[in-house]
């Protein structure tokens, strides 16, 4: 965001068009309460994203307030076994997973996917520590890091199968808090790696013994972002869109972030959005704008007797009628 400054102050913006404040609570709190401030958006956890919306209706504000997400992908047996893996490859571990739109968990369906998983893991296990193409980058901090091992060890001590263990993962010569991509395959759909938001690169796989399955794990969770299916077949990608409990949603795409002028954001009453609208596309622009409303009438060049005992009659004109 610095650098998103510097480039609108070279752009031209007029000083305090932009400004960027650092703080916690207080300085949210005191952004939220300032008269000045029309509208309030919010990206984080979801429970700062309640406390943010709720304080902002309070005073009677807009507020959008975007929170987290458990982003599920579902794979049939007729996918496209490389793309699909490269792109699911990038989704869980692209950002090292910490973007709301990463892949989480990834739902086999319909008979033996091992050429899937397997290339799957080859893809991910070719990344290296770093911040050019091919490579990934360490989590935010060292508070995130502690979060990520936590859940993958919870997942060992379940039961769940490591494919790809990423917790030795480091860069030797530079500092930061590294995870390596990890890939747990799991035996219930109930593992705490499963139902909760880890916020890192580690994929969870889970082969269901259904469609409906399948749908009910992503339709159980209490977040409403975004959700894939992959398949070669138009009705099956069809079933799926038609059930999934999200408002993004992809077809062979991991990632499935709208394009303009369709607009980002998670499904009302989850967790993973608090307030109106949305933050881009045509919602943003109803967001940040209002709608007003003109009545008019001018002027009549002829007398009411004149209007009375003309041939053309406007019905939508009230004027003079009772």
């Amino acid at each position: 965001m610095y650098r998103v400054k510097d480039l609108m102050e070279e752009a031209g913006f007029p000083p305090g068009v932009f400004n960027m404040v650092q703080g916690t609570k207080e300085a949210v709190e005191t952004i939220i309460d300032n008269p000045a401030v029309k509208a309030i958006t919010f990206v984080g956890s979801s429970p700062v994203a309640s406390i943010v919306s709720n304080r902002a209706r309070a005073l009677h504000k807009r507020c959008t307030a975007l929170g987290g997400a458990k982003n599920h992908l579902v794979a049939l047996p007729d996918c496209d076994v490389e793309g699909a893996a490269a792109d699911i490859c990038v989704s869980f571990a692209g950002c090292a997973g910490q973007r709301c739109m990463a892949a989480s968990v990834l739902l086999l369906v319909g008979g033996s996917q091992d050429a899937l998983v397997d290339t799957l893991v080859e893809k991910a296990s070719k990344l290296e520590p770093g911040n050019g193409p091919g490579q990934m980058g360490p989590v935010i901090d060292g508070a995130s890091y502690k979060k990520i091992i936590s859940y993958i060890e919870d997942a060992e001590k379940q039961g769940a199968k490591l494919l790809l263990d990423g917790r030795s993962w480091k860069k030797d010569d530079a500092g930061g808090n590294w995870v390596g991509p990890t890939i747990i395959l799991h035996t219930s759909p109930k593992d705490k790696t499963i139902q909760e938001e880890v916020f890192g690169p580690v994929l969870s796989i889970y082969a269901a013994s259904s469609w409906e399955e399948a749908i009910e794990i992503e339709n159980s969770n209490p977040f409403g972002n975004a959700a894939s299916i992959y398949t070669s077949n138009g009705g099956n990608a069809d079933w799926f869109l038609s059930r999934f409990r999200a408002s993004m949603l992809g077809v062979n795409i991991g990632i499935p972030v709208p394009r303009e002028p369709f607009s980002f954001g998670g499904l009302y009453g989850t967790q993973s959005k608090y307030g109106d609208m949305d933050i881009t596309g045509d919602a943003g622009i109803e967001f940040f704008s209002n709608r007003v409303k003109v009545t008019s009438k001018w002027p009549m060049k002829r007398s009411y007797d004149d209007m009375q005992h003309s041939t053309v009659k406007d019905s939508a004109n009230f004027a003079g009628q009772m």
